[in-house]
């Protein structure tokens, strides 16, 4: 069985779910795997040749770009604020979305960090403004409340609606949503950073890391394969890239789709009869899967849904078309299992999409108009060892109690590569609590978060900027 016909076995696995806009980003890269669409084997390479990517004059743009203030912030917002469009493709009219949030104390010594969600095709304003940005949104979908534990405390953040069709992020050939793929999705931001950093002069040098969740765990590797191949091309723009941190991430086919009922069954959600039933009827390694296999899963994912699969432990959302108008302060320790909801109202508020400089839009979480999406890659474990080759700093992170993409599936994935370990697998810290557990690898760090589903910082706010943090200064958390 070649490659091809593998993927798209393995890619039968999975029944159509019925999900909610919780983690929609997730319910999209399930869209894209139990699709027959096309996959392609192992094969991400980047020409060779010099060629000069389209860069755009840029001076007086980031003046423009500058946020006055977001309707509902509180006060005392001091630090700069950013957001627009930077076209990719000007023959196309193809132009993407970024926010931009500088550090409020010593912005100018801090690192430059872009964050990716996932999907494929759903908005990064999710992490921006549900996870790890300088924000919440309060209940009533108008107002906002500061996030203590942004992650733009330690580092300028910078977050990207990418490919285009995704978000605010618009192409004006409407053929360009049918090209979508994980590789024109590469090439693109490559030229938004590119141009982003000729608007930004004063961050070409900063050292730059690229962080992102769920089918990130593709955008990321990708992103940082193009950009240090590039970087090795004459006269080509140099990106000061040290590394990549990836979340609760989609990185090979085979050993995710394993992890993923080994995990329903340790935490109790699958019994021992369906568990031993997947694996016999089930061959993931050889995509060989019977009438029996697709019953007994079609079975498990009807019996799942009733859950939150993306964190087990959550409540759900039970009044997602109501808002509580009277503006209840929000806590940033109080997990809002509505929160998805809330973001889709705020966003498509006029007021909001002036302030974000943006083109009257529909706002939603993830595109409608990607209905396709091409050359997924089966597995970016030949990506990850390129990364470590080049001395790039990895990190994958998992929150524990994610069943969507769970930390069993990271843990096959990495073992896979059969890096020698050089810290045995031991908590680490936060508070004189438990944060989580890490092993450390020569060239790679698995750690875990406590408590915390697919998207981490929401979950665990405290707990993933200690994380953060750790990555960016190159050290191992805690261990006592």
């Amino acid at each position: 069985m070649n490659e091809m016909t593998k993927a798209l076995a393995i890619f039968c696995v999975f029944a159509l779910l019925g999900l909610s806009k919780a983690n929609i980003q997730t319910d999209k890269l399930f869209e894209l795997i139990k699709s027959k669409r096309s996959a392609v084997p192992n094969t991400w390479t980047v020409s060779d040749e010099y060629t000069p990517v389209y860069i755009a004059p840029q001076d007086g743009l980031a003046q423009v770009d500058k946020i006055f203030a977001l309707p509902g912030q509180p006060e005392g917002v001091s630090y700069n604020q950013y957001s627009g469009y930077v076209t990719v493709n000007p023959n196309a009219g193809r132009a993407l979305f970024y926010y931009f949030v500088e550090s409020p104390t010593d912005s100018s010594t801090k690192p430059l960090v872009l964050w990716l969600n996932g999907g494929p095709g759903c908005s990064s304003m999710i992490g921006a403004m549900t996870e790890l940005g300088p924000f919440r949104i309060n209940s009533d979908g108008k107002t906002l409340f500061k996030n203590d534990y942004a992650w733009s405390n330690v580092a300028n953040m910078l977050f990207l609606e990418s490919p285009a069709g995704v978000g605010f992020s618009y192409s004006n050939t409407t053929s360009d949503y049918d090209d979508a793929s994980d590789k024109n999705t590469a090439g693109d931001s490559y030229v938004f950073l590119v141009n982003w950093l000729e608007r930004f002069p004063q961050y070409k040098s900063r050292d730059f890391y690229i962080t992102g969740e769920s089918y990130a765990g593709h955008y990321v590797p990708q992103l940082a394969y193009t950009i240090l191949h590039n970087n090795k091309k004459t006269n080509q723009t140099i990106i000061n890239i040290k590394g990549i941190a990836i979340g609760n991430a989609w990185i090979d086919d085979e050993t995710s789709l394993k992890g993923l009922y080994d995990h329903w069954w340790t935490h109790a959600i699958i019994s021992d009869t369906t568990h031993d039933a997947i694996f016999r009827y089930c061959d993931f390694a050889s995509g060989s899967l019977s009438d029996m296999c697709h019953n007994i899963t079609d079975k498990t994912w009807e019996d799942v849904r009733k859950i939150d699969v993306y964190n087990i432990y959550a409540p759900i959302c039970l009044t997602p078309n109501q808002r509580n108008t009277s503006a209840i302060p929000g806590s940033i320790n109080k997990y809002d299992p509505c929160s998805s909801y809330i973001l889709e109202f705020y966003l498509n508020d006029s007021m909001v999409q002036n302030a974000l400089h943006v083109k009257p839009t529909s706002w939603d979480l993830c595109s409608h108009l990607l209905t396709t999406w091409n050359n997924h890659q089966v597995t970016i474990l030949p990506i990850i060892k390129y990364l470590i080759g080049n001395g790039q700093r990895l990190w994958v992170f998992s929150g524990d109690v994610d069943a969507r993409v769970p930390v069993t599936s990271s843990r096959y994935s990495i073992n896979t590569l059969n890096l020698p370990i050089q810290t045995a697998w031991r908590p680490w810290y936060h508070n004189n609590e438990v944060g989580g557990y890490l092993e450390e690898y020569k060239g790679l760090l698995l750690i875990t978060v406590r408590g915390a589903g697919h998207a981490v910082p929401s979950d665990q706010p405290q707990r993933a900027l200690a994380l953060f943090s750790s990555f960016l200064e190159g050290i191992l958390p805690s261990s006592s």
